[in-house]
């Protein structure tokens, strides 16, 4: 007898010298990262921004009549259409989203999953309700611990079939520092299939797990949710076996923009001599960027960049430059982003059986050469 457990493998760490075999291939075919040279834009084109999709996406037709129920442990469950939602007052906030396992396929030994390199990370204009006032609305009860939301996805993950499922805590969810949103628009527009059409989640500051697409359930809960992506997925761990602590917030980061232009296949740069100017994006879900430096010379030495000055998107990336003058030969750049936590990026990254929150300091081979 076939079970569901037979198609579906045990998580797993590359062998020493694996490749990229062709489950990651395919994962990496349906999923894909935001070009760094997108990062010139404020706010990044849907087109541009990362995906991660679990399972399939599901197919909302135009006159689907899409209901979001709230429920559980409350005192007023609802039923709500999208018209209803939009209908409330609707707030806009401008966000960057980063994948857990953004940096992954760069760790030796390497979790065997989604082979991100650097680029699981997008910034957009998300619009929508926010979530404490139809909690608020819904009357949470006392005792209440864990807010779970589920979207209409549905697979199966080693050898558990499931919808997708995540919990925010309750003082998170109903929270105004995030403001955490049940979004309904990106950029001005109606959120494209692929980032969750007709709602989703926004949980400014978290990595994107927990921005649950294709929403159709918000369930208050008396205990803590166990469910698979809480417990089992998303938590760092050194064994199989331990309980491990659960990912949250992202961690800070800077990538530059590309200077020059790219070989075709290994991407390295190609510069000519003179002053340029290297620029790119900083973030954090900790705190604000306080700091970017930069290395011309693969970490050896480092400087000051300029950083923007804050804006009013405090849960946005920040635009810093800083000036270089190239020299003919072979250099490596780097970039690290320090934030008001005093977390900075790291030169060895640390470890974990998931591949998360890798936040390792981005190195950029360049070439100067010569004009002919």
């Amino acid at each position: 007898m076939v079970r569901i457990e037979d198609v579906s493998t045990p998580a797993r760490l590359a062998e020493p010298e694996e490749g990229i075999g062709p489950d990651e291939l395919s994962l990496a075919a349906r999923n894909h990262g935001l070009p760094l040279e997108g990062l010139r834009y404020d706010v990044t084109p849907p087109g541009m921004h990362y995906v991660l999709t679990h399972y399939d996406i599901p197919y909302v037709a135009d006159d689907t009549a899409w209901e979001l129920t709230v429920g559980g442990h409350v005192e007023h469950p609802l039923r709500l259409g999208m018209a209803e939602l939009r209908a409330l007052h609707p707030v806009t906030t401008r966000v960057t989203m980063e994948c857990a396992g953004n940096g992954r396929a760069l760790l030796s030994p390497r979790p065997v999953s989604q082979p991100w390199l650097l680029e699981a990370v997008g910034t957009a204009d998300w619009t929508g309700v926010p979530l404490r006032a139809l909690l608020d609305e819904a009357g949470v009860r006392d005792g209440a611990v864990d807010v779970v939301f589920t979207g209409a996805d549905h697979g199966v993950e080693r050898g558990v079939e499931q919808d997708y499922q995540r919990a925010l805590p309750l003082d998170t969810a109903l929270g105004h520092i995030p403001e955490v949103l049940v979004a309904y628009a990106m950029n001005g527009a109606a959120l494209p299939p692929q980032h969750g059409r007709p709602l989703r989640l926004i949980v400014p500051g978290w990595y994107g797990m927990a921005h649950v697409k294709w929403l159709r359930d918000i369930t208050v809960t008396e205990q803590p949710f166990t469910g698979f992506q809480q417990t089992a997925a998303y938590r760092f761990r050194q064994e199989p076996d331990e309980e491990g602590t659960p990912v949250t917030r992202i961690a800070p980061r800077a990538l530059m923009i590309p200077p020059g232009f790219p070989d075709f296949m290994s991407r390295c740069r190609v510069v000519s001599p003179g002053h340029m100017l290297l620029e790119g994006r900083a973030w954090s879900g900790r705190g604000p960027i306080i700091a970017v430096d930069v290395s011309t010379d693969e970490g050896r030495t480092w400087g000051p960049a300029h950083l923007e000055s804050p804006t009013v998107h405090r849960w946005a990336w920040r635009h810093w430059h800083v000036s270089w003058t190239a020299t003919p030969g072979r250099h490596v750049l780097c970039a690290r982003a320090t934030d008001a936590e005093g977390r900075t990026q790291p030169l060895e990254q640390p470890w974990n059986r998931g591949g998360f929150a890798n936040n390792l300091v981005q190195r950029v081979p360049v070439v100067c050469v010569e004009p002919d």
